[in-house]
């Protein structure tokens, strides 16, 4: 918690991680197994961080934020780990994945362990309209997810399609987490919107970076392969503007490696990424959504908590990470 977007709310960032293992347990042991391994991966967790300052930034007073942001946290890392076996993914956080380390079957099953858990926890706090945002939100990730299947080694992917897979997949749950931290606090219809819009330009720019960073990262900061999702199929920004911008030489270049998946043609890929602007496209549209982001803020009270959302969306794309 290095960044004063957390500090802020470090007291309440406690009662999360508390909270996370308290709900964790399990009559059976590979359950508490495979979750405790997953909690000591860590992660940034900027999902539930959203749900604790959207709730303080609307004055909220009492404690169901930390039990959201647990949800929140739960759902995340259901989907991660449906994702790894999807993407048949070996390396996390750091650390070996759970299907690596313990299979498909394992990983699935914790997984759907996770997502019901969370929904149990979703009824204890007893807001129907909580409950409508995330269920909303997580058939919403879903169909982004297929969605992205379906654009697996395609080189034709349009821009278009694209932007849809990220808004569906990464941003939603971005929007859902701090919408439901406004809900839960009782914020006014302007409050609410704000809020909403902020975590859907936040999670379009987090993961707009994402990609720049399979190209540019290193596997030390990133805490997985970089060109991960290059090898996985996912024709992502870069590639999409590479293709665009390329001369016929470049565009088949790009063309042969995306049906190959050949990672050994990376340097050569990233080369051709950087001279026909990819990375640079892709960067100035991050930047776009963060100054949206940041503009949504302006229609809420000024406080420390809407300060630090200012800070999360300058870190998300000045990351490294």
């Amino acid at each position: 918690m290095k960044y004063p977007f957390y500090t802020v709310v470090a007291n309440d960032f406690t009662a999360v991680d508390q909270l996370i293992i308290g709900s964790l347990s399990s009559r059976v042991p590979l359950v508490e197994e495979i979750s405790g391994y997953l909690i000591e991966a860590g992660g940034k967790r900027l999902r539930p961080l959203l749900v604790l300052l959207a709730a303080n930034a609307c004055n909220y007073k009492a404690s169901k934020h930390i039990n959201l942001a647990a949800i929140i946290e739960f759902l995340h890392t259901a989907m991660l780990l449906h994702d790894d076996v999807v993407d048949e993914s070996d390396l996390r956080r750091g650390r070996k994945t759970v299907n690596a380390a313990w299979g498909n079957p394992a990983s699935v099953l914790v997984g759907d362990f996770l997502h019901s858990r969370a929904f149990e926890m979703m009824v204890e706090i007893g807001n129907m309209r909580v409950m409508e945002i995330l269920s909303r939100a997580t058939n919403t990730i879903a169909e982004g997810e297929v969605q992205q299947l379906g654009n697996i080694r395609n080189p034709d992917t349009t821009e278009a399609n694209y932007l849809q897979v990220i808004a569906r997949k990464t941003a939603m749950l971005f929007e859902a987490a701090s919408h439901s931290g406004a809900v839960l606090a009782n914020a006014s219809e302007a409050e609410e919107k704000a809020l909403q819009g902020y975590g859907l330009h936040l999670g379009l720019a987090f993961q707009l970076i994402d990609d720049i960073l399979d190209y540019e990262g290193t596997t030390a900061d990133l805490g997985k392969n970089v060109g991960d999702d290059f090898a996985e199929g996912k024709v992502t920004l870069p590639l999409i503007i590479a293709m665009r911008n390329g001369d016929d030489g470049q565009r088949a270049f790009i063309r042969d490696a995306i049906l190959s998946g050949d990672i050994s043609e990376m340097a050569q890929l990233l080369s051709i990424v950087k001279a026909t602007g990819g990375l640079q496209y892709t960067s100035d549209m991050a930047r776009a959504e963060v100054d949206k982001a940041i503009n949504c803020l302006a229609s809420l009270p000024s406080s420390k908590y809407t300060q630090a959302m200012q800070n999360l969306a300058e870190f998300a794309v000045a990351r490294r990470y």
